[in-house]
């Protein structure tokens, strides 16, 4: 038992650091009865939440070690003060700091925390003039399970078929797969580390 505490202790103060500074961390310290600081747990998931933007509830909860209860708890105090927002996502309630995503950006993390339509995104943004064959041997899945999730991303804006399969605002797509690359795992790290190839926009433009 004192394993699990110090683990999630250290989870904790891990995305507290980051939470702690972040301008969207408002929330006041009261105390939990184990005399912890309740502003610790916020802290931790508003860090937790400017690294991994667009988590849905059941991964926060288990990545930061916390109970459904206390999750829960603490996100309805966190969405009370304006500093996190939701979205409902099919299935999901994905969650992200308030105020700094658009609309279109959040739909987009969404879909990028789905492993195939990561994969998708990311085959696309390697090759704009890729077939729907090409994809299916790219991602190893059949070419109804392309089919499936390009009109899925073709519903949710992201992607057109006018022709052929048209990435919407590719760049900036790249630019949420390169900035939260860490909380996609090992593969888009890798993506993102030859990206500064496929990024030839001028953001000040």
């Amino acid at each position: 038992m004192d394993e699990v505490d110090e683990s999630k202790r250290a989870t904790l103060k891990r995305f507290g650091a980051i939470g702690a500074v972040s301008p969207f961390a408002r929330f006041a310290g009261d105390n939990d009865d184990d005399g912890q600081d309740r502003s610790d747990r916020r802290e931790a998931i508003v860090g937790y939440l400017a690294t991994t933007p667009g988590a849905h509830f059941s991964k926060l909860r288990d990545d930061l070690k916390l109970g459904t209860g206390e999750a829960q708890h603490h996100l309805r105090r966190l969405e009370s003060d304006g500093s996190v927002e939701s979205e409902k996502d099919g299935d999901y309630r994905r969650y992200f700091p308030s105020g700094r995503f658009s609309a279109f950006e959040k739909r987009a993390l969404g879909y990028l925390r789905r492993e195939t339509a990561r994969k998708l995104v990311l085959a696309l943004l390697s090759n704009p003039d890729a077939t729907g064959g090409d994809l299916a041997a790219e991602l190893g899945v059949s070419r109804p399970t392309v089919s499936r999730y390009v009109g899925e991303l073709e519903s949710a804006g992201l992607l057109s078929r006018e022709d052929g399969y048209e990435l919407v605002a590719p760049e900036r797509l790249l630019v949420l797969v390169v900035r939260y690359a860490d909380s996609f795992g090992s593969e888009t790290v890798a993506f993102a580390a030859d990206a500064s190839d496929l990024l030839s926009y001028d953001p000040t433009s």
